[in-house]
């Protein structure tokens, strides 16, 4: 059987991930708790502007956003998928919402995640949902 693979990747910012190793883990944990298995997921951290660019293209969508996730899985209970973040935003949003970088950053990607298991955030109670599950699993990090 083929190991899961989580990759980070940068696109044109600079920006240093720290604790890869243990946000695999916790990702990995997110997914095998919430019952599916992981093909392939890329993480890639962007600018506003990349990340705006990306929304209007494919989302036709003419705003500035934290995240966007592209969903590519094919087997069911498998995930896999592209999930592009915003540091810009990261950053700014841990300052609207006062919570450190890292903790809005691993909230957005708990998010990206969730949406890849089908969660969705479209109504006031999909939105409730979502973030219930985010806080769920930022508590249950060990790092």
């Amino acid at each position: 059987m083929k190991q899961p693979s989580i990759f980070f990747f940068k696109e044109r910012i600079k920006f240093r991930l720290s604790k890869r190793k243990q946000l695999k883990d916790w990702i990995l944990e997110i997914i095998k708790k919430e019952g599916y298995s992981i093909s392939n997921i890329n993480f890639i951290f962007c600018t506003d502007s990349s990340l705006r660019k990306i929304n209007k293209q494919y989302l036709d969508h003419d705003y500035f956003t934290d995240i966007i996730t592209f969903d590519n899985s094919v087997l069911k209970k498998t995930i896999e998928g592209d999930i592009f973040i915003s540091i810009d935003r990261v950053i700014v949003n841990s300052k609207k919402f006062t919570s450190s970088f890292n903790d809005e950053l691993h909230r957005v990607m708990a998010h990206g995640v969730l949406h890849l298991i089908g969660y969705g955030d479209k109504t006031k109670s999909q939105k409730t949902e979502m973030k219930t599950r985010e806080d769920f699993w930022l508590k249950r990090r060990t790092f």
